[in-house]
């Protein structure tokens, strides 16, 4: 993960490097000699307070995404469209701001030609070193399962990521997995590392139970390679949990709820202060919406259902309702394309605006802005029989939006796809930080403009 973060970091350094000489080369051209210091100092104040924007917007349309971190035409469309927001966000900065006195109209035209350049040149040499000159992580499993499996092709297919797999070593042998070799003699594991110059051990639970293994394993400890559970490394690739390889003994290892005390007292104050805010702002337009809704709709403006939230505690979850009522005995779980959605309710859907009204219930301290989503009594009760580890899930507060909601996957009410979701919202419980909080709010926002055709 560390090899993951350290890219990011390069990335977004090189930006901030990118900004700030195109700011001194737009003075220089724009004044035909190098700056003074007076001059130098204020642009370079001024220009901060927007480079913060640039850096939001940059990372809403998934330029830090290194999975995306590639030399083709989507990259490019998404830079161009972060630019022209960019500039359009500094533009209305500098001139409805009276207390600025510098005059940037000429200089902003200048910025906009030379930063463009020299972002996509150096865009363009990251992505192409990262896909083709950085020096990769060998690496080589012990132990194979389907998750195991997932992982070797979703890391086939992310070549960015720096990691190149040898090997995999398990009690299936002779064959390939997606062209690497998978071998069952663990005697040559110490071999194999020294022959294939492997930096990296990813021990899976089922083997490393074996007293033998773990002795050939200790003995590889001068070669100086690093060694890492697989469930950890699975984690830090895909931003999940592997439900297949943890047991009652992860969770006691790794959910420290006690030292989330001041995080929890932190998100409840800006869940009030931000929950207040959207109310008080948007409460003059639900008359019109429900308005709306009722022209297509003669049902009820707000839609209300019974959820299940922190330690189990039920509570009536409120939305503006998007969908026709067909059975109200039995209702079923909304789908993709669902036929019961109306017009209105489809562009409050795609928009995020139906969630609005589950501010109130923010306040109220039944949900938070940021958690998993919030489901039916009946379908915990059903899915806690068939999904392991289901009823964790409900260790915190439910969420308006979570870490599965940016995750750019759908999910159906499948029991399949219930178990995906439920490895999001385990990594999430694990990892939540205001960090993780503000990046999920983040890509929440571009999930929405997206969705929105933005």
């Amino acid at each position: 993960m560390n090899n993951h973060k350290n890219k990011k970091l390069i990335l977004i350094l090189g930006d901030i490097i990118v900004l700030y000489s195109s700011l001194y080369l737009t003075l220089v051209v724009r004044y035909f000699s190098i700056p003074g210091s007076e001059t130098w100092f204020k642009h370079f104040w001024y220009f901060s307070i927007v480079y913060i924007a640039w850096i939001i917007i940059f990372y809403i349309n998934d330029l830090y995404n290194l999975h995306l971190a590639v030399n083709n035409e989507k990259f490019t469309s998404k830079s161009f469209k972060s630019i022209f927001i960019a500039i359009l966000i500094s533009a209305v900065f500098f001139y409805l701001n009276s207390h600025i006195d510098i005059a940037p109209k000429r200089n902003l035209v200048i910025y906009l030609i030379i930063f463009t350049g020299l972002f996509l040149l150096w865009r363009r040499f990251f992505n192409w070193s990262l896909n083709s000159y950085l020096p990769k992580i060998r690496i080589a499993f012990i132990g194979y399962n389907s998750q195991v499996q997932e992982l070797v092709r979703s890391l086939r297919q992310k070549p960015h990521l720096g990691y190149e797999i040898s090997t995999i070593f398990s009690n299936h042998t002779g064959y390939y997995l997606d062209g690497i070799p998978v071998q069952s003699n663990i005697y040559k594991i110490k071999a194999t590392i020294k022959k294939e110059k492997i930096n990296t051990i990813i021990t899976s639970s089922d083997l490393s139970q074996s007293k033998e293994l773990r002795s050939i394993l200790f003995s590889c400890l001068p070669l100086k390679i690093n060694f890492q559970n697989f469930s950890n490394f699975y984690e830090q690739i895909t931003g999940k949990v592997p439900i297949e390889a943890i047991s009652e003994s992860w969770f006691l290892e790794n959910l420290s709820e006690g030292s989330k005390n001041t995080y929890d007292t932190i998100k409840r104050i800006y869940d009030v202060a931000i929950a207040s805010f959207i109310l008080i702002s948007t409460a003059v337009f639900w008359p019109l919406i429900g308005l709306l809704l009722k022209i297509e709709n003669k049902e009820s403006v707000f839609f209300m259902q019974k959820r299940v939230g922190k330690d189990g505690r039920v509570f009536s979850i409120l939305k503006f309702r998007t969908q026709k009522t067909i059975n109200s005995e039995d209702p079923e779980p909304a789908k993709k394309n669902d036929r019961r959605t109306t017009k209105i309710g489809n562009f409050l859907r795609k928009s995020r605006i139906d969630e609005i009204p589950q501010v109130i219930n923010i306040l109220l301290g039944d949900m938070s802005f940021i958690g998993p989503r919030p489901e039916r009594p009946e379908i915990i009760e059903r899915l806690e029989k068939s999904v392991p580890f289901y009823k964790e899930r409900l260790l915190v507060k439910p969420g308006l939006t979570g870490w599965d909601q940016v995750s750019g996957e759908y999910h159906s009410p499948s029991e399949e796809d219930t178990l995906k979701k439920l490895q999001y919202d385990l990594f999430y419980i694990k990892n939540r930080s205001l960090y993780l909080d503000t990046s999920i709010i983040l890509k929440t926002i571009s999930t929405v403009l997206s969705r929105a055709g933005i």
